[in-house]
């Protein structure tokens, strides 16, 4: 509240926030919060929320002022369209526009993927016959209550991973399992991870940022917010990593700081989804 205050120059209270937002138009008020970040490119996974229900993907660009690409997510298909649908689907999916895949499999069946879930696994499949395939991003690690936590570790992962050698996989939140998704970054190469969600909602985030790097090599950690549901979010995720960030890497790193937190925050994104 105190930031969000700060950023507005409203009374520095939950009730002055609060007002604030009632009293702007909504529009123009996301807008500020998104601009603010200063963000070249947003990719939002297109299953959330459901067709014709909050901001779409590229009406969330407009109110940002940047390039606006969708993720397909897999298990959106699979409900729409039916699980033999999807293989079609994702061998089209970077002709038809999408920058990546994404699957919530650690909602529905952990992230044994290979015992459990042969929708994904078809996906994965198909993506990898392409001529390019597609990054997938993976949930992992903390999220809504209808998920069953140790079930979502990315070390289930492993067999997958290794399976799919020619996929660029993509480790989203990890929370509490940052130190496992950070050791998988570092021993496959098809492995990049965020800490999304896990900043802003974590009262500690540099300390997230530095179990991140223990093992991982900044090459391999990306920014990101999953700023879903509340256009605050993506303005507190982009503060609170850049302070991180300011905070950590000029203690491991010294004067090659500079140079980690613009791969960090752009340059690593770019490799990965604009190959």
């Amino acid at each position: 509240m105190r930031e969000l205050a700060g950023f507005f120059n409203c009374e520095p209270t939950e009730r002055g926030v609060y007002e604030h937002r009632l009293g702007a138009d909504p529009a123009e008020y996301a807008s500020a919060l998104l601009r603010a970040t200063n963000t070249e490119a947003l990719y939002v996974d297109d299953g959330f929320p459901p067709p014709g229900e909050g901001t779409s993907w590229d009406e969330l660009g407009e109110l940002a002022g940047c390039e606006a690409r969708p993720v397909l997510r897999i298990e959106r298909v699979a409900a729409e369209d039916g699980p033999d649908a999807v293989p079609e689907v994702v061998a089209a999916a970077r002709e038809s526009g999408f920058v990546g895949l994404k699957t919530i499999a650690a909602y529905r069946t952990g992230l044994e993927l290979e015992r459990l879930d042969p929708v994904v696994l078809a996906a994965l499949e198909a993506n990898e016959r392409t001529a390019n395939p597609l990054p997938v991003q993976v949930h992992c690690g903390f999220g809504d209550w209808d998920l069953y936590l140790p079930r979502a570790d990315p070390g289930h992962l492993k067999p997958v991973l290794e399976r799919f050698a020619e996929t660029r996989f993509v480790l989203l939140h990890c929370y509490p399992f940052v130190r496992e998704a950070g050791w998988l970054a570092h021993v496959y190469g098809n492995v990049w991870f965020d800490l999304s969600l896990t900043i802003p909602h974590v009262s500690r985030p540099a300390e997230m940022v530095r179990q991140a790097l223990e093992l991982a090599p900044v090459s391999k950690l990306l920014y990101a917010s999953d700023a879903a549901r509340t256009p605050e979010l993506y303005y507190l995720a982009a503060r609170w990593w850049r302070e991180a960030l300011v905070e950590v890497l000029p203690e491991l790193l010294g004067e090659e700081a500079q140079e980690a937190a613009r791969m960090i925050l752009r340059g690593n994104a770019v490799a990965l989804y604009r190959p």
